[in-house]
């Protein structure tokens, strides 16, 4: 039954229940079962309410975006806590980034993959994502004291998000023992040494000096 949203705060209440509503079926049934319809029935209203509150299923899924984008700054910023050396940093970003894909794999994926073809946030969607989580990496390396902070934050971010991939993908089929990432435990570990292997051989643009003068 649709649910009377005459007021302002009404309808910010209706758009708070199908946001939880939409990554509940997200993360417990998957991407394909985001539809206005199962939406609906999870938030026990009308499909009407969604494109009263977000303009259709477009903007729904915009929203659960943001929302992918939002758990992960703040998992990032929990995870710089207490860190002030540049290199530490970084390796905290690896961290946060790696236990929020873990933790919610089905989110992770529909914010850096294509789960659902018909979907593809504008690109101020994503600028502002970037802006938001891809910065705090994009200062840790600046701290650094490097001259292209955004090109060397790209690289290190290609490298944690790879080494995270693979590991969600091999989590998701039956172990394979002597494998890399055959545990979490190891999987932390591989994840580690990789970004520390990439930033003891990164160089500034000259190619004289190294990024960070120690290992």
């Amino acid at each position: 039954m649709p649910r009377d949203v005459s007021t302002s705060k009404e309808v910010g209440e209706l758009r708070g229940d199908l946001l939880e509503a939409a990554v509940r079926v997200l993360r417990e049934q998957g991407a394909p079962h985001l539809t206005l319809r199962r939406v609906a029935e999870e938030a026990r209203t009308s499909t009407m309410g969604i494109y009263t509150c977000f303009g259709g299923r477009a903007g729904l899924l915009e929203a659960v975006y943001r929302y992918g984008f939002d758990v992960l700054q703040e998992m990032l910023l929990g995870a710089l806590d207490g860190h002030a050396e540049p290199r530490a940093r970084i390796m905290a970003v690896a961290r946060g980034y790696r236990e929020f894909a873990l933790a919610d794999p089905a989110l992770y994926a529909l914010m850096f993959e294509r789960p659902l073809p018909d979907f593809d946030p504008s690109p101020e969607q994503r600028q502002d994502a970037l802006g938001r989580t891809f910065s705090l990496l994009t200062e840790a390396i600046g701290a650094t004291g490097s001259e292209d902070p955004t090109r060397m934050a790209y690289l290190v971010w290609t490298t944690i998000h790879g080494l995270v991939s693979i590991e969600l993908t091999c989590s998701l089929r039956s172990p394979l023992p002597g494998w890399f990432v055959d545990s979490r435990e190891e999987g932390g570990r591989v994840l580690a040494d990789g970004v520390s292997t990439l930033l003891r051989g990164m160089r500034q643009p000259d190619g004289d000096r190294p990024l960070l003068d120690r290992p």
